[in-house]
């Protein structure tokens, strides 16, 4: 009789796979699935882009999110459960919509929902996301990858960032470094290297976490977020806040490190609102923009030149790639060192910076299925490689 494990043997046996990633980040703007067919593994990698959607939060439920982070174990007990069936909802519409047999897909693999993260320099390291695995694999019948990042963690790592392995995987090149930016709820980078010994990667700091929070302030809507910048091209940048703000201690810890909402969220934002003369929030919208772009721009600087790497170009994915005044001040800031900055989608690798990371972890489960090490040690602190995430079967 067939088992489950015969089931995953055979996957793992395909010359290619169809994996559906899934990803939900700090933003809580909602939840992105690729579906993905995967061949090849490391650097020989090859991905197929089928399918890609972006599924809104149902209503209530970022807010839901939100109470939980400041909830009990049993509110976190229970939304664990509930995000599951959420993600599992997601998928088995987007597999629906790319017209594809469920049956026909391989794997799905679920990044989850960041509830907590601690950085060494905060802690203990650790980290929780939620949005059960299990449930998952009992709505869809399919296998599942979940929880990435604690075995990083468990081999001394920071458990992030993880799309550093895509970044390296497919833009890794002999002759030449690039930088890889995601600006999502928070922003991290990558220095792809030509040695994955030598790859660089970690959370610059603030990403549109805080500029959401504001822009939801000044619109009066609680949907509304700086839509390609337009809102905060009407302000003008306070340059003492802005310097006050760029004094912040984790912009000076060097890398390995990672952050997350507990540093860079809603509680920041709100400190930062009440601060502020309730007639100039538009202004305090286009100072929060800056901080990002200048945030970036400073670690590129400290973190990255000034250690000796050669970088021609800034490729910058997530959310914050389409926030023009984001863009134009990143820019500004960062040609006068020899660094010019442009979209991920201009690379034509045949998916778009939207789809990016959840790309990444349809090509992380990949790696899992096949029981190889997913994690880049130099980027994460971890002591070793590791398999990463794991199997429902």
């Amino acid at each position: 009789m067939s088992t489950r494990l015969d089931a995953l043997v055979g996957v793992a046996a395909k010359p290619a796979r169809t994996i559906l990633g899934l990803m939900s980040g700090t933003s809580l703007d909602g939840v992105d699935a690729a579906l993905c067919e995967v061949a090849g593994h490391g650097h020989d990698t090859r991905i197929r882009l089928l399918h890609f959607e972006t599924a809104p939060f149902p209503e209530g439920a970022r807010a839901r999110i939100l109470d939980v982070m400041r909830g009990s174990v049993r509110d976190v007990c229970e939304a664990n459960f509930e995000l599951g069936e959420l993600f599992a909802d997601v998928a088995l519409g987007a597999i629906a919509r790319a017209g594809v047999p469920l049956e026909a897909v391989d794997v799905i693999a679920s990044h989850g929902q960041t509830i907590h993260h601690v950085d060494r320099a905060a802690g203990r390291p650790s980290t929780l996301q939620l949005g059960e695995g299990a449930v998952i694999a009992e709505r869809t019948g399919r296998l599942v990858v979940s929880d990435f990042r604690v075995r990083d963690i468990a081999a001394g790592g920071g458990g992030a960032p993880l799309v550093a392995y895509l970044d390296h995987a497919l833009l890794a090149r002999p002759d030449r470094t690039t930088l890889l930016q995601n600006i999502g709820g928070i922003a991290n980078v990558t220095v792809v290297t030509p040695r994955a010994e030598d790859v660089l990667a970690f959370d610059t700091g603030p990403g549109n976490v805080l500029i959401d929070e504001v822009a939801r302030e000044v619109a009066l809507d609680e949907d509304a977020f700086d839509r390609d910048g337009a809102l905060s091209a009407l302000g003008e940048a306070d340059p003492a806040a802005l310097e006050e703000l760029l004094r912040h201690e984790y912009l000076r810890v060097p890398p390995p490190k990672t952050t997350g909402r507990e540093l860079f969220g809603p509680e920041l934002a709100r400190e930062l609102i009440e601060r502020w003369d309730p007639g100039r929030l538009i202004d305090l919208l286009t100072t929060l923009v800056h901080f990002t772009a200048r945030s970036i721009a400073g670690a590129v600087r400290e973190h990255v030149l000034a250690r000796g790497h050669r970088a021609a170009e800034l490729v910058v994915s997530g959310g914050g790639v389409h926030n023009r005044t984001l863009m134009g001040v990143l820019r500004r800031e960062l040609e006068p060192d020899g660094v010019a900055v442009r979209a991920f989608d201009e690379l034509g690798l045949g998916f778009g910076a939207d789809a990016k990371e959840a790309v990444a972890f349809a090509v992380l489960a990949n790696e899992t299925v096949l029981g190889r090490p997913s994690n880049l040690p130099a980027a994460t602190g971890a002591r070793r490689p590791v398999v990463q995430g794991k199997i429902v079967l």
